[in-house]
């Protein structure tokens, strides 16, 4: 009996130690400081202060500046990637694929300062950040302002005061997207520089793409990560960016592929007179389609390059009662290959006075 009670004890103890192996494997985090631009010295605080937040939190940190986690196999491990003040075109096309597919697939972001001064030149990236960097104060950039704290309930700003002072390097953004969360405002009457309203944001959250994305526009001084009340709030953006203990990836819903090289596209000019074109369409055979609001409809044969004016529809034309008047769309019928159909959009305006 003692033998079988000592057996038991040992399984129990290997079952404790495989359940907290795998509960380290599935709460693991990517923190991302690469810089191509302006380098935050407050970095290796923030690095400091994240882990000792994982600590805290059981949930470990891998902290990389290189990118080249960027790759659907690397990306699977973790619950939530951070950008910490990463700035510059940090991630080439194919990390930014792997990026988006992480996304898609479920994952969470989570973007501290300058994250939102990076990847200029990627849409998609400035859609999931929430906004870009504008501009901020000057001499000094650093000053203390009011934050208003907008929503007490959610989870990185629950126990924070409503009116938040504090003093850091306060952005203006431009490219705000419209469906953001916003839980905290700067109060522009409360320093100088600040250039977007009384609507100006500085921390919010969103559903993005399949997953979730936090931001938060605090982080510039070194000071700010031995903040108490700061430190509350980056926790409680790191679970939201984690999402729920329960959530898994699912890579059978990311879609995102690498766009070919510009240098496998070859350009190939149709026609170089057209009078306001409104509509192109592609049949099977390769043969291109083209109207004009005046009424004109050409081919393009690619057989022996050439565009011909192929029929011209009767418009009215643009007069003071009348104006806007033409061919405005064209598509080719799904079965074009057997029955030939071509459809046209044709639209007349009239304005009567009364």
């Amino acid at each position: 009996m003692r033998k079988f009670v000592c057996c038991i004890c040992l399984l129990a103890t290997v079952l404790f130690f495989q359940g907290c192996k795998s509960e380290s494997t599935s709460s693991k985090i990517l923190l991302f400081t690469k810089t191509k631009g302006y380098h935050h010295e407050s970095i290796p605080a923030g690095i400091a202060a994240i882990e000792k937040i994982g600590k805290e939190n059981n949930f470990s940190v891998d902290v990389d500046s290189s990118s080249t986690v960027f790759n659907d196999n690397d990306l699977k491990q973790y619950k939530a990637v951070i950008f910490l003040s990463s700035t510059g075109n940090i991630l080439n096309a194919d990390e930014q694929v792997a990026l988006q597919r992480y996304i898609e697939a479920g994952g969470g972001f989570m973007g501290i300062h300058a994250a939102a001064d990076a990847e200029y030149n990627w849409a998609w990236y400035n859609k999931l950040v929430g906004a870009y960097f504008k501009s901020h104060p000057g001499n000094p950039n650093v000053r203390k302002a009011t934050v208003v704290v907008t929503d007490t309930n959610f989870i990185a700003t629950k126990g924070l005061p409503e009116k938040w002072e504090r003093t850091d390097e306060w952005y203006n953004y431009k490219n705000i997207s419209a469906d953001l969360n916003v839980i905290a405002k700067l109060d522009e009457d409360s320093y100088e520089g600040g250039e977007n309203g009384k609507d100006h944001p500085i921390a919010w959250y969103h559903d993005f793409d399949g997953g979730r994305a936090f931001y938060t526009g605090g982080g510039h001084t070194t000071e700010s990560y031995s903040e108490p009340l700061f430190l509350q709030h980056l926790a409680g953006g790191i679970r939201y960016a984690m999402g729920a203990d329960t959530a898994k990836l699912d890579y059978s819903k990311a879609y995102a592929v690498k766009a070919p090289e510009e240098n496998r596209f070859t350009k190939t000019v149709l026609t170089n007179d057209l009078n306001e074109p409104m509509e192109i369409a592609v049949t099977p055979s390769g043969t291109v389609y083209m109207t004009e609001r005046s009424g004109n409809f050409f081919a393009y044969k690619p057989a022996d390059n050439s565009t011909k004016l192929i029929y011209k529809f009767k418009v009215l034309p643009d007069t003071k009662e009348a104006f806007g008047n033409g061919i405005l769309g064209m598509t080719i019928d799904p079965d074009f290959a057997t029955n030939k159909f071509i459809y046209f959009f044709y639209e007349v305006h009239f304005i009567h006075y009364f």
